[in-house]
């Protein structure tokens, strides 16, 4: 049995919108969640929830599910597969880290993604500039 619990928290929830912009338009501009980072190339942009770094993460291609953040989206899938569970898809790289997709043993799909990688830089505008490792726990924030 583990010792330390597997999955951390809820890194994101993905809502699939027909386009970014309508998406945007609806979560951002009459929800009045604030953009933290788009990439256009992955047809995806993270939104703020307040109270924490959760975000809504708005995607053109995947469904809607949560997003479990783990320490190794490797040894999570290990984990879960050694449990009864098995992995569906990955694990594969990702610009922020690595992400698998696993299904427990009830039909349940987890997505569980590492930040192995670090968090998005973006610009004045939201765009996404680059990915940045993340700092030590107390060493201040991080960028998003």
């Amino acid at each position: 049995m583990a010792t330390d619990p597997l999955l951390r928290k809820i890194d994101g929830v993905t809502i699939r919108v027909p386009d970014l912009d309508a998406g945007l338009g609806f979560y951002r501009d009459r929800l009045g969640h604030e953009l933290r980072w788009r990439n256009d190339e992955m047809g995806q942009a993270g939104l703020g929830l307040p109270g924490g770094d959760s975000e809504i993460v708005l995607t053109t291609r995947q469904r809607y599910e949560p997003n479990w953040l783990v320490s190794s989206a490797d040894e999570a899938a290990k984990v879960i597969e050694a449990a009864g569970g098995r992995i569906l898809a990955g694990p594969e790289e990702v610009p922020v880290g690595k992400l698998v997709v696993v299904e427990d043993p009830f039909g349940n799909v987890l997505v569980l993604l590492d930040l192995s990688k670090g968090r998005y830089v973006t610009d004045d505008t939201g765009q996404v500039t680059g990915v940045a490792p993340e700092e030590a726990p107390d060493a201040g924030p991080s960028e998003q």
